[in-house]
């Protein structure tokens, strides 16, 4: 082929490259950010699931999340509140009385002669007096089972105005306004406070930490490695809530913040028992769907998944110490680092 043919040919090839990857850097840019993709999966599972039993308002009921202030003024006198009246319970209510597999109450149990008594109550078989009975289960031990959520210090600087955030609305999510300069703010005092607000599950606290945590991480620079000791309550905190929601949203975090500068891996290390047990928990924690699809992927909330990349990026950027601490905390682990 003549010369010109084949420059023209790489011409053509290099502008449909230089094209496609302009598509997909916009198609990364108008994709929702962390935020937005925790809301639009919240809509999702209302409409999926009838029940009801999804959303702050059902978790506010049992009480596993803080129920918030009555109004945007405060909470209401204590003197002008409703006076609820409690009723206490008897013999003859419904629960009152003992179950078969159930266990009997304290007053039962006293009028029967206790444990080890001839007629005492046997919570495999009601009131049997049979030797040969099984004995009862061991209850369960309820290590993955979710913590209520404490309030947050986020939750009370944002109701008071000492934030220089605010929420412009705009597209799906909406974005946030800073009213000084990420750059110009004191770390040691804003990040912390960032970090704690990620155990919110509400709107807009939670839009407003996780939004507020990404641009303080992607602008901090060298402030971030003198503030790591800080972080370290807020992120055990967040894990030691078993939330598998709020545990996601921490890995993410963590994973950025160690991406987000040099010897911030390094200065993870002395600090693995605090983080790590929990990783322990769930490490296996993965979705047994067989040779079918995940299209939830790219929502990345495989919690497996992700306890399985963010050990290998700290045992990537956490230096010669990095694999023995982690591999002592998890002995499952298995170093992604040739030898």
């Amino acid at each position: 082929l003549p010369i010109s043919q084949i420059v023209a040919a790489s011409v053509r090839h290099l502008d449909s490259f230089v094209s496609w990857g302009v598509h997909t850097q916009q198609q990364s840019a108008t994709m929702p950010g962390p935020a937005a993709t925790l809301m639009i999966e919240d809509a999702l599972q209302k409409m999926i699931r009838k029940d009801g039993k999804v959303g702050p308002k059902y978790e506010k009921s049992r009480g596993l999340i803080p129920m918030g202030s009555h109004s945007v003024f405060g909470d209401f006198p204590r003197d002008f509140m409703p006076q609820t009246l409690r009723l206490s319970k008897s013999m003859s209510a419904p629960g009152g009385l003992p179950r078969i597999g159930g266990s009997a109450p304290a007053s039962m149990k006293s009028m029967t002669g206790g444990l080890g008594g001839a007629d005492s109550f046997n919570q495999s078989n009601g009131f049997s007096n049979n030797p040969h009975a099984p004995p009862d289960s061991p209850p369960r031990a309820g290590a993955t089972i979710r913590r209520p959520v404490a309030p947050t210090q986020f939750r009370i600087f944002y109701d008071r105005g000492d934030l220089p955030i605010s929420v412009m609305h705009g597209s799906v999510g909406g974005k946030i306004t800073w009213k000084v300069d990420a750059e110009k703010l004191d770390y040691h005092h804003y990040l912390p406070i960032f970090f704690d607000g990620l155990r919110e599950k509400e709107d807009p606290y939670r839009f407003l930490a996780l939004t507020g945590t990404y641009d303080l991480l992607s602008k901090g620079g060298s402030k971030l490695l003198p503030v790591v000791p800080q972080l370290i309550i807020p992120m055990k905190k967040a894990l030691n809530t078993r939330d598998r929601e709020l545990i996601c949203t921490m890995l993410k975090v963590l994973q950025t913040l160690v991406l987000s500068g040099e010897m911030i891996g390094e200065a993870l290390v002395p600090y693995y028992r605090q983080i790590l047990p929990v990783f322990n928990l769930f490490k296996n924690n993965n979705k047994n769907i067989g040779d079918f699809m995940d299209y939830a992927q790219r929502k990345r909330l495989n919690l497996g998944e992700l306890i399985d990349e963010t050990l290998e990026i700290l045992e990537t950027h956490g230096g010669e110490d990095a694999f023995i601490n982690i591999k002592y905390m998890i002995p499952t682990y298995e170093s992604c680092v040739k030898a």
